[in-house]
């Protein structure tokens, strides 16, 4: 007798977002469950304030509320569509944080230059496009390269983090990083 598929996470966070775009609130507190802690490194490694990054966490969290029918699936992972939100709400504080701080302040990972907020989308279509882009461009990184970035970038991981998670020498991860943020930056540019 065949086993019955176990649907992958994927298809799982799909089912999750559609549920909570017919506004089904025990779907919406299973999704949070299921990627808040992911939202939340997003938020932590671009805010560097805790309290900061969990009031950002809320403020995606009711944007997914209100935006989940929006997500369209052939456009890419589910986990990626939220990040992507989390990580513009952070970088719209942090804009508006500039605005209001001392210029000597270190606010923004230096590693984050090439992703400016300045460059985000402005609604929804251009968001969907963007994400298809990187999508797209995530492919043609090696396995190594498109992890370590992935590691780095949305769950926050330092060097010495990543060469541990890893499995390899320091010096190869900042390799790996650097050569995929390169790539990623020349896959992006118009």
């Amino acid at each position: 007798m065949a086993q019955p598929r176990v649907p992958n996470e994927a298809e799982s966070l799909v089912a999750l977002l559609r549920a909570t775009a017919a506004k089904d609130m025990r779907a919406f507190r299973l999704l949070y469950e299921a990627t808040s802690s992911h939202l939340l490194g997003v938020l932590l490694r671009i805010l560097r304030h805790r309290d900061r990054a969990e009031d950002a966490l809320q403020d995606c969290y009711l944007r997914i509320w209100n935006k989940a029918d929006s997500y369209a699936e052939e456009r890419g992972h589910p986990l990626a569509w939220m990040m992507t939100i989390a990580r513009y709400r952070a970088l719209d504080l942090v804009r508006a944080h500039r605005e209001h701080s001392s210029a000597d302040e270190d606010v923004l990972p230096m590693d984050l230059d090439w992703a400016d907020a300045s460059n985000a989308p402005d609604n929804q279509a251009e968001t969907d496009e963007h994400m298809h882009r990187l999508n797209d461009c995530l492919v043609e990184l090696s396995d190594e390269q498109r992890k370590a970035v992935m590691l780095a970038y949305y769950e926050g991981y330092t060097h010495p983090e990543l060469a541990e998670h890893m499995g390899s020498p320091l010096g190869t991860v900042k390799s790996w990083v650097r050569r995929g943020l390169q790539r990623l930056r020349e896959c992006l540019e118009p």
